[in-house]
């Protein structure tokens, strides 16, 4: 069965950098589009990011522009999203998700039918 399990998450200073990493298992990863959202307490859930199957290509939200770099290994079935220069305001819970639509590799959630159960960042 699919599976996305995240890790990486942890509390940071403002200012510091983490990665986030996502294991894929029970589908043809290579062929999904893969995507990072997170949501806050009292907020709705926002995409992040997102890459094609390939890796050739990537969007991000306004954001997090310059500053989050979203990247996939296909040989290890492994998403990453590194974080740069946090904001107190990064703070939620991420969730990776796939996409089966490889050509349809937006940052709208309703296109994502896969979720991992999250891992959370806290920047102070």
């Amino acid at each position: 069965h699919v599976q996305l399990v995240e890790s990486g998450g942890a509390s940071v200073r403002s200012g510091e950098s983490l990665e986030l990493s996502c294991q894929a298992s029970g589908f043809t990863y290579a062929t999904y589009c893969m995507g990072w959202f997170r949501q806050a307490p009292g907020q709705k859930r926002e995409a992040v990011a997102a890459i094609s199957p390939g890796g050739g290509s990537s969007i991000y939200t306004d954001p997090v522009q310059g500053r989050f770099t979203i990247t996939r290994d296909n040989s290890k079935d492994t998403l990453y999203l590194r974080m740069d220069s946090l904001k107190l305001e990064d703070t939620a819970m991420y969730y990776c998700a796939a996409n089966p639509l490889g050509g349809r590799c937006f940052l709208n959630d309703r296109f994502f039918d896969h979720w991992g159960q999250g891992t959370q960042v806290t920047v102070s």
